[in-house]
């Protein structure tokens, strides 16, 4: 199980193989794992390593960290291969992982999660949309990045947690429920109040695609 991590890496190692043609789907690939089929798990790997290496960075801001997180987080998932049984979305099995070890990981470092700064400038990418060459548009996408980091590093630890899953895993709300131990509403309420500060705070940036991808 060891070996299989330490093959991996961190998240730069992109040396898996592209995957051509059609793929089983995710439950499937987990099951041939459990079996024993070593492909299943890199197809996995391939397809869920972005998403889950931005959620821990931009949850943590510290590479280092980060980097940690995602061999703790696979490492995990090596090891209860044989006792998977589909409940639910892999992604949902793999992010409440992710979620609980980031969680783990603050109580031991005696650090709340709350109190931690939000690395966003790859979201804040995304958001601003194609950036212009003169000088006015520079700086108002550079007062855009700051306002949007400010308000995500503003927003209460669970509001921030739902939002950046939302952003990440491309799950529903019933399963943000469940990585995030909270019921469907609950998760709901979060990232309603999340967005509303951080539409709010970007509303003076006058964007449309910001407001369109915020509100959305």
């Amino acid at each position: 199980m060891a070996a299989a991590v330490s093959e991996l890496g961190g998240v730069d190692a992109a040396s898996t193989p592209s995957v051509v043609g059609i793929v089983p789907d995710d439950a499937t690939l987990m099951l041939r794992y459990r079996q024993g089929d070593v492909r299943a798990f890199e197809v996995l790997y391939e397809r869920h390593k972005g998403p889950l290496y931005r959620y821990l960075q931009r949850l943590c801001r510290s590479p280092e960290m980060a980097n940690d997180l995602f061999q703790e987080v696979w490492s995990k998932v090596i090891a209860s291969r044989e006792r998977y049984e589909v409940r639910a979305k892999f992604t949902t099995f793999l992010f409440h992982i992710a979620h609980n070890c980031a969680v783990d990981h603050f109580r031991r470092a005696g650090r709340p999660q709350d109190k931690l700064a939000q690395d966003v400038d790859a979201l804040a990418d995304e958001l601003s949309g194609p950036s212009h060459e003169s000088p006015d548009a520079k700086l108002a996408e550079l007062q855009l990045r700051a306002d949007f980091r400010r308000a995500l590093d503003e927003l209460p630890a669970e509001q921030r947690d739902v939002f950046l899953l939302y952003e990440e895993t491309g799950l529903g709300l019933e399963e943000i429920g469940r990585i995030t131990g909270v019921a469907m509403e609950t998760a709901k309420s979060r990232l309603r109040y999340a967005l509303g500060k951080l539409r709010g705070a970007l509303r003076q940036h006058q964007s449309p695609t910001v407001q369109s991808s915020v509100s959305s």
